[in-house]
């Protein structure tokens, strides 16, 4: 986000580095109670963390999990984050693409279908990214029980929950119950809700007894991997962080209406495919500008302004690209404005 970080982590990082307190990771038994704390504030939900393990970000927290349980294949929900596919790619897993529907739900029958022919385990992105889409409690149930049948395991990516805006319910995967508890584990950080991704730290954590042994083959070295300054200001984050927090979901909110409305205004052949419920990211579809097979080029190179091309986030969204509000109207009005001065009137 192009936001400054909150004042108390500021605070935080620059007392680490003027007593010269930059050595190796050591136990951070203040981060289980300021997470849970949170939960139970936020969504009013009390996780058991007691097998939590660190990370240095929930890329390496996936794969780590994914080498160890020996995984080949694996389920995704296109258009999805771009890191899905490549931390798949590098462990050489077999993708499973079951794209989301045309209303943008989880497909729960082909989730199921794909369980049934024996793939094991589900890369759950919820948030999403790049929709902003908050899935719902019915949602949720309906794939934890669908996992549950077939003994699959939920691997759910929930890193843009903090960012969830006013009037939406997060419902965390390990909160619906039983059948979520004995398939789910959530990886998570505060890197993009507090815009602290450099710090490198995040964590991930089951329930109760099934979540211990999901948890018990991976790398004790993962925690002594993850960053001293990133643990830490995770603890800062959760327990300081949440005033500055509700103010930036103020701000990225109203900068989601504010590109809605440029969009609208300036480029009204793209098609913002759904208002953001959590986030900082937009889906548009810009197959109407008519910039060529790989739109996303044209735009940095011409217009010079750099958006996420469509197919990072699914080989077939051939022309789609993720654009970042989060910065101010300003920047956002001239971004657009640029792409809209390459843009070519329909034949």
């Amino acid at each position: 986000m192009d936001y400054p970080v909150a004042e108390p982590i500021r605070e935080f990082l620059g007392n680490l580095v003027a007593t010269s307190d930059l050595g190796y990771l050591g136990p951070v038994p203040e981060l289980a109670p300021a997470f849970v704390d949170f939960a139970e504030k936020r969504w009013g939900w009390t996780p058991d963390v007691s097998h939590a393990r660190l990370a240095c970000d929930v890329g390496v927290a996936t794969v780590e999990f994914l080498r160890a349980h020996n995984v080949s294949r694996v389920i995704v929900t296109s258009p999805v984050y771009g890191g899905f596919w490549h931390w798949l790619e590098e462990l050489d897993i077999e993708i499973i693409d079951v794209p989301l529907t045309a209303d943008f739900e989880l497909d729960i029958d082909g989730i199921e279908r794909q369980f049934a022919d024996g793939v094991g385990h589900m890369l759950l992105c919820n948030p999403h990214n790049p929709l902003g889409k908050v899935f719902g409690r019915d949602a949720l149930t309906a794939l934890a029980e669908a996992a549950d049948r077939h003994g699959a395991v939920v691997i759910s990516d929930e890193i843009h929950a903090p960012l969830t805006y006013p009037g939406t319910e997060f419902v965390p995967y390990l909160a619906l119950g039983e059948e979520a508890e004995r398939t789910g584990v959530i990886v998570t950080s505060t890197s993009k809700s507090w815009n602290l991704a450099g710090l490198k730290a995040a964590f991930i954590f089951g329930h109760g007894v099934r979540g211990a042994e999901l948890l018990k083959p991976l790398p004790e070295a993962m925690h002594w991997r993850s960053s001293i300054l990133g643990a830490f200001s995770m603890v800062v984050a959760y327990r300081e962080g949440v005033d500055w927090l509700d103010s930036t979901i103020e701000t990225i909110a109203t900068s989601s209406q504010h590109l809605a409305s440029e969009l609208a205004r300036l480029l009204p052949a793209a098609r913002l495919e759904m208002i953001p419920e959590a986030g900082y990211l937009a889906w548009v579809d810009v197959s109407g500008l008519n910039l060529g097979d790989k739109p996303w080029d044209r735009i940095l190179e011409e217009g010079r302004v750099s958006v996420v091309p469509g197919t990072e986030l699914g080989p077939q969204y051939l022309q789609h690209v993720r654009i970042n509000f989060a910065t101010s109207p300003e920047i956002l009005t001239e971004a657009l404005t640029r792409i809209a001065a390459l843009a070519a009137p329909a034949s």
